[in-house]
């Protein structure tokens, strides 16, 4: 199971970072140069959409707009960027973060979105004319979507992005035991919903 939800969800990889381009560019960015940034986003905002995407259930304009704010947040503090990390990575726990957070917010505050797991549970098991790989792809990303949203994101964290579960239980606030137990409630909810194809 670990590998399909690996092999389905992970994103192609960003395009090509040649180091050296990638740090002129990130460090021209840091001095406030426009276009280097929009390279950069170009060159990871699919990356960055996707694994937020999957945090908060696949809701499009919601992915959309945390999406542009993790760009947003990245300007404000690229020039604190001090390259002990690689760029990559350092963007995409930017994201991971900004969404947890507004995943935090939501918990307080009454939900009023209009889209709901049954509406979701109502597409799992379509076909399309692609094939049953491409089925199999679309009803896996709606099961996870359909997924509460504490086990939704350390699923994501754990098996899509590698994260340790000591990581993702302070990024999450919880015990490292919830984390595994979060992550285990996720798998087999994700087998439920699957049916045969899990």
């Amino acid at each position: 199971m670990l590998t399909v939800v690996t092999e389905i969800l992970t994103d192609a990889p960003a395009a090509s970072d040649d180091g050296a381009d990638e740090r002129g560019l990130v460090a021209a960015a840091a001095r406030g140069e426009v276009r280097a940034f929009e390279s950069l986003y170009r060159r990871h905002a699919g990356r960055v959409h996707g694994v937020i995407a999957r945090l908060v259930g696949n809701q499009g304009a919601r992915a959309e707009d945390l999406t542009q704010e993790a760009f947003v947040r990245a300007w404000q503090a690229l020039p604190a960027f001090r390259f002990e990390s690689a760029f990559s990575t350092w963007l995409h726990r930017l994201a991971v973060n900004t969404a947890l957070m507004e995943m935090r917010s939501r918990r307080s505050r009454p939900q009023d979105d209009g889209d709901s797991d049954e509406e979701v549970f109502d597409l799992l098991g379509s076909t399309d004319s692609a094939g049953h790989t491409t089925a199999l792809t679309m009803d896996l990303e709606r099961a996870v979507a359909t997924l509460p949203p504490r086990a939704r994101a350390v699923l994501v964290l754990y098996d899509v992005e590698g994260w340790k579960h000591e990581e993702i239980a302070a990024e999450l606030g919880m015990a490292v035991g919830s984390s595994k137990a979060q992550l285990h409630r996720a798998r087999g909810l994700l087998r439920e919903r699957l049916g045969g194809h899990a």
